[in-house]
């Protein structure tokens, strides 16, 4: 077992793994955070994405051990005095996801991407979402959620 400490969403958390624990487990299994989902555990899915040290990470293929001392945020961390944050807002605007398995994923990879390229155009945010898997939707939804919150943000 390997004692770790890590900062997810703002609050220091520790905890002992083991070695080969994926971060996707950690977060769901030992601190309850449940709202990553784990797709297809090999990385192509991206239902797995949360953001580490600023940078989207697919967590099924990161070990909690390789997390330690970093920042993470997931789609939990997301969320502004218990409501939607501008991402999510937006995305529930424009009707952006049918079942939902896929969003926590979408949302963490879009808000990573928006977050280095706040002035994105539509080609840019497909290439960047490109690696993420939607099973429901068609994505057009999905790219239009992206894009009204890229607009809202510049919009100030």
């Amino acid at each position: 077992m390997v004692d770790i400490t890590l900062t997810v969403n703002g609050v220091t958390r520790t905890g002992s793994v083991e070695a080969r624990k994926t971060l996707a487990d950690f977060l769901r299994d030992d601190l309850d955070l449940t709202g990553t989902h784990v797709g297809c555990e090999h990385g192509v899915c991206g239902a797995c994405t949360v953001i580490v040290d600023d940078r989207e990470v697919r967590s099924c293929l990161m070990l909690a051990v390789q997390a330690a001392g970093s920042q993470v945020t997931t789609i939990e961390g997301l969320a502004h005095d218990g409501g939607l944050g501008p991402l999510q807002q937006a995305m529930w605007d424009s009707h952006s996801f049918q079942c939902g398995f896929c969003t926590p994923g979408f949302v963490m990879q879009a808000t990573a991407f928006l977050a280095a390229h706040p002035e994105a155009d539509e080609q840019q945010i497909r290439e960047a979402l490109s690696g993420n898997i939607c099973r429901c939707t068609g994505y057009q939804s999905i790219i239009d959620g992206v894009l009204l919150a890229a607009q809202r943000t510049r919009q100030g």
